[in-house]
């Protein structure tokens, strides 16, 4: 977590016996949600409505934000009646400074909770909650010398987190086909900028296919609009008929190596290590509740085991309904095996289990 410079810093580390059990992190959030470093929020700054569903959100983060890479989404809180509610959106906005402007696009979900609040009732001044920008559904390192995105719907916010940061790097620039299907081109997001952007930028070619005229796109509509897709490096999002249609097209002509698909899905789970300890008892802090957790089960489940009023969303690691502060311990992600012990970091209880004694604030 970043810490503030100079005399400020040096006076947060002197005071830290003093204020246990909370932190100087904790009494600053008070002041200024932005302040808190533990929890980081982040404020609207502007709501822009980009189709009749669909808004983006320009955010000025707090500490403890820690930046993201094009492409990433973003586990995002918001208060509803008094409780706070985790989604997940698409960072919309290049990587910069921490200091600097991010962006998320929301499109509203009929009879949703959440992203109608968002997208129609959000105004500038609104506290957000923020966790750490997930995915890997990012551009590749080097940039291929040619490259085909090809999106549905909402399926298309991460994408243009990859143009913009595209269009901030200096020539030579790949050359980018973007085949975007909506509804019609007044419900295609970012729509004009992209005709604009396409106008201006000699790399880029942008091409819509209109569901309601032709039907949901196929890959043969994709091969039909860019009739050189074979010897282009693809990266696709959107809905999962889409995404199986596509990769089952690339596969069937041994393509499937030089595709990048934004699918939600749990890795498997890697064994732990020899010297990984072996589970652990958990002191849930608020309800005062302590169990003995092992090594392999999330401790979403132990807490609930234990009679704890858990918070859960959808039980696989991809809604962030579940995040939880880590008070102190070690947990390990059951996904990927990763080691997380960093005092406030929150955890999804729902794909980490316990690697050792650890208290969480549930």
């Amino acid at each position: 977590m970043p810490q503030l410079p100079g005399p400020v810093g040096r006076l947060l580390d002197a005071a830290r016996w003093l204020t246990s059990p909370l932190a100087p992190d904790d009494y600053l959030g008070l002041i200024d949600p932005l302040l808190g470093g533990r929890h980081p929020a982040g404020r609207v700054m502007a709501v822009h409505r980009e189709t009749a569903d669909a808004a983006t959100l320009s955010i000025r983060p707090g500490r403890g934000w820690s930046g993201h890479r094009a492409g990433q989404y973003l586990p995002v809180g918001v208060e509803v009646d008094g409780v706070w509610h985790w989604r997940t959106y698409s960072l919309t906005s290049p990587p910069s400074p921490a200091d600097e402007l991010l962006a998320i696009t929301v499109k509203a979900v009929p009879d949703g909770r959440v992203s109608p609040r968002l997208v129609h009732r959000t105004r500038p001044g609104a506290l957000l909650q923020l966790g750490p920008a997930k995915g890997e559904f990012v551009l590749s390192d080097p940039l291929p010398p040619r490259i085909l995105m090809v999106t549905a719907g909402s399926g298309i916010t991460p994408v243009m987190a990859m143009l913009r940061t595209l269009m901030g790097h200096r020539p030579p620039h790949p050359d980018v086909v973007l085949v975007h299907s909506a509804p019609s081109a007044a419900d295609s997001i970012f729509g004009p900028e992209l005709h604009a952007a396409q106008r201006e930028l000699t790399w880029l070619t942008y091409v819509e296919h209109h569901t309601r005229a032709f039907g949901r796109i196929t890959p043969e509509d994709v091969a039909r609009l860019c009739p050189d897709w074979g010897e282009r490096e693809t990266w696709v999002c959107g809905p999962q008929g889409l995404l199986d249609a596509i990769e089952d097209h690339w596969n069937r002509v041994h393509l499937g190596d030089r595709l990048h698909l934004e699918r939600f899905h749990l890795a498997p789970v890697p064994p732990p290590g020899p010297t990984e300890a072996p589970g652990g008892r958990v002191l849930f802090t608020r309800a005062g509740v302590e169990a003995d957790a092992d090594a392999s089960t999330p401790l979403l489940a132990v807490g609930e085991a234990a009679g704890v009023p858990m918070a859960y969303g959808c039980r696989r690691g991809i809604c962030f309904g579940c995040i939880t502060p880590l008070r102190y311990g070690r947990v390990r992600d059951l996904r990927t095996g990763e080691l997380h012990d960093r005092t406030g970091q929150l955890i999804q209880t729902c794909v980490t289990a316990a690697a050792g004694p650890l208290a969480l604030e549930a």
